[in-house]
């Protein structure tokens, strides 16, 4: 009695081996790398895995303040290999430091227009990541009675705004011109921070600042609206200075889902 030959079965079981393995390979490559900067997307940190390590030095507006320090803490808390360090001011002043040598990783701009006279050999990348409105605070008792921006113009009334070289105040001057009003200034701040101190320590009856502030400084004071058509919206660019992956990380978690959802939770509008 002849033996069957095991060739057939063999020819058989190949096609099936075959398509096996082109599943696996096909698994394989449709598995998207898993991002180490910790924001879910793919770019600056795809190419290694290793764990982000260094100092990020970030100069930003004193309008970003408290929505920064909040992004620092949780960019800190993904990434214990990095310190990000903050320092804020008038975005004209912080501009003219970087200018003249300060050490800077990233510099994020209250408008667009404050970052002209930076040095554009020094810029790697920009990319705008909110917006914010002017808005006049007020002590929360109001005691001068303001319910639009046309009482800043009435006798007696202590209006506080930023410098005329600083957004905030070049802002405040654009809104003036087109509500047609002269307020009452009794002083001009170095930044707006310093502009809604005056309010707070109640040394003047309304400043001009931005809707984020208002926002940021609960019930310490009271926000009263300008109107849109006298209002002036600036748009906040981050600008990255620095090409080492601890920096690019930060920016693209400050441009993500989650990074620009702190931002706006601070009263500051999408880009």
């Amino acid at each position: 009695m002849s033996l069957a030959h095991p060739a057939p079965a063999r020819r058989r079981l190949l096609p099936v081996v075959v398509a096996a393995f082109a599943a696996v390979l096909l698994a394989g490559c449709g598995s998207a790398p898993s991002s180490a900067d910790g924001t879910g997307q793919r770019g600056w940190s795809d190419a290694s895995a290793a764990p982000l390590q260094g100092t990020v030095t970030v100069l930003a507006a004193a309008s970003l303040t408290e929505s920064f320090d909040q992004l620092k803490n949780d960019f800190e808390r993904a990434h214990p290999g990095v310190t990000v360090e903050t320092s804020y001011g008038s975005s004209s002043t912080l501009v003219q430091q970087v200018d003249n040598g300060a050490p800077a990783s990233v510099i994020a701009l209250a408008g667009t227009a404050a970052a002209e006279p930076l040095d554009k050999s020094l810029v790697k990348d920009t990319k705008n990541f909110a917006t914010n409105v002017l808005e006049i605070a007020v002590p929360p008792s109001n005691p001068a009675g303001i319910t639009s921006i046309d009482d800043l113009a009435k006798a007696g009334v202590k209006v506080v705004v930023c410098a005329d070289t600083v957004p905030c105040g070049k802002a405040a001057h654009a809104t003036f011109t087109k509500a047609r009003i002269v307020p009452n200034v009794v002083s001009k701040e170095v930044d707006v921070k310093a502009a809604l101190a005056k309010v707070k320590l109640a040394e003047a009856d309304a400043a001009i600042v931005y809707h984020s502030d208002v926002v940021a400084a609960k019930d310490a004071v009271t926000g009263v609206p300008i109107e849109r058509r006298y209002n002036t919206t600036l748009h906040y660019p981050v600008i990255t200075l620095a090409d080492d992956a601890a920096s690019r990380a930060f920016v693209a978690y400050l441009l993500s889902e989650t990074g620009l959802a702190t931002v706006q939770s601070f009263g500051f509008g999408a880009p």
